[in-house]
């Protein structure tokens, strides 16, 4: 397996949630079938700075729960794909969990999937159908670390995905090498 480089400062009031934010970044990498290190850094702040942030880069003057900020360079210290930089309110992330019902841990471990898509370049802005397919992803990749977490075994649901892609994959292979051949 490939090993990530995913950078927390969350300061010492979520310090110990970083372990499962890890956790949940590698998954979302993992799940994506990205086969070459990269890094990227997380970042837990309070609404003022994210109001700002997101007012600077989105000219958007309000609190969000979550930003992403792609990079797609290689850090030259480690030859690592440096994706970019993922900045979460963590008091957002507080009261959004207390409306759903869900731990701080949890929500702060979908947010950081939710953003780590982002980076992979998925938008669910862009369209009800990039909307769609970002929350499957979401959703299948919480159900796996929830399936890891419980059993140490991927949700079986995710097993039959990978045969499916295998299958197409190797359709597309085969289509390639004909083509190829004329």
């Amino acid at each position: 397996m490939i090993k990530h480089e995913i950078n927390i400062e969350t300061g010492e009031k979520y310090a110990q949630y970083n372990e499962n934010m890890i956790k949940a970044a590698n998954a979302a990498l993992n799940y994506e079938k990205i086969n070459y290190p990269c890094e990227i850094n997380i970042n837990i702040t309070d609404d003022l700075n994210i109001k700002k942030l997101n007012k600077e880069y989105r000219g958007q003057d309000k609190v969000t729960d979550v930003l992403s900020f792609p990079m797609m360079e290689v850090n030259p210290e480690n030859d690592a794909m440096m994706l970019g930089d993922i900045v979460i309110s963590g008091e957002r992330a507080k009261e959004q969990g207390e409306e759903i019902n869900q731990s701080l841990e949890r929500e702060l471990m979908f947010l950081t999937v939710h953003a780590v898509l982002h980076l992979l370049g998925y938008d669910h802005e862009l369209s009800e159908e990039h909307d769609l397919i970002m929350r499957k992803k979401q959703k299948e990749i919480m159900e796996l670390i929830a399936g890891n977490a419980a059993t140490g075994v991927p949700v079986k649901k995710l097993e039959n995905n990978m045969i499916k892609k295998t299958a197409f994959i190797a359709i597309v292979c085969e289509y390639l090498c004909i083509k190829l051949q004329k």
